[in-house]
């Protein structure tokens, strides 16, 4: 393996674990930045960049050798050192599931740099998005609509699809969804997806154009269905809740992912 692939592979890899670590305090503290959750806030109010990481039990600062990305949470045992109360072991496999997703948009845009860079934020935005949906329900829109920006910004300058096959993408996929939504509520006389979901396959078609939809969908549709009759499997009813969120982000991202794996490996 040539030294530049080492340190470009290295790089992303790397890259996609602080994201990772930025994720661990998107997702928890997002949902009240964005208003989507009410909560007493600390000192100084809700925000992304501060203050300091704390213990979620006893609100004692981490120190900083509690909040290096993995290894931190190896290194205190997976418990707060002051009251002994145990550290979500969501922090750690956020921070692993961005290196592995930094290690995959290396190795797929190995030979596109532009398209490693914004496909590790997209993918991040995919992750961040599924986690949130799958905690509380909701897939907010101060995330996915600057990620469907990007989508269409990229597009400008080819990368990824073309400005048309972005746009195409967004236009069939919302429209696709809304129709759904309204079919479902003039039959059930209740809501079916969410605004949210709308939104997100909106995105995904901004990324994959028109094409990448339908085996995304289908990913999606699948694990979804696999998903909720494990989880779900005494209580499984025709009115289920299922929060479609979490399978969106696996369908979309893994045909965003697989083609350009699947050729850099045949290559």
């Amino acid at each position: 393996m040539h030294a530049a692939l080492v340190f470009l592979l290295t790089a992303s890899t790397l890259a996609g674990l602080l994201g990772g670590s930025f994720l661990t305090v998107l997702v928890t503290r997002g949902p009240y930045v964005f208003g989507l959750l009410e909560g007493p806030p600390p000192r100084g109010g809700w925000s992304l960049w501060g203050p300091r990481s704390r213990c979620p039990a006893c609100l004692t600062p981490l120190p900083w050798t509690a909040v290096l990305p993995v290894i931190g949470y190896l290194l205190v045992r997976g418990r707060c050192r002051a009251c002994g109360v145990s550290v979500p072991a969501l922090y750690p496999l956020l921070e692993a599931a961005g290196a592995a997703l930094g290690l995959l948009a290396g190795l797929a845009f190995v030979d596109d740099l532009p398209a490693l860079v914004i496909g590790l934020f997209f993918l991040l935005g995919l992750l961040a998005l599924g986690v949130i949906d799958a905690r509380i329900g909701y897939l907010p829109d101060a995330l996915t609509l600057p990620l469907i920006a990007l989508g269409l910004g990229a597009s400008a300058f080819g990368v990824f699809v073309s400005p048309l096959q972005a746009l195409l993408g967004l236009s069939i996929g919302g429209g696709m969804m809304l129709a759904l939504t309204g079919g479902y509520r003039l039959l059930r006389g209740r809501e079916g997806l969410g605004g949210g979901d709308v939104k997100m396959v909106a995105l995904g078609g901004a990324f994959l154009g028109p094409f990448g939809l339908p085996p995304a969908l289908l990913i999606a549709s699948l694990a979804a269905l696999i998903g909720t009759l494990l989880s779900q499997r005494s209580r499984l009813r025709g009115d289920t809740a299922v929060k479609f969120g979490p399978y969106l982000a696996l369908g979309i991202g893994a045909v965003f992912l697989l083609p350009s794996l699947m050729t850099h490996f045949a290559g």
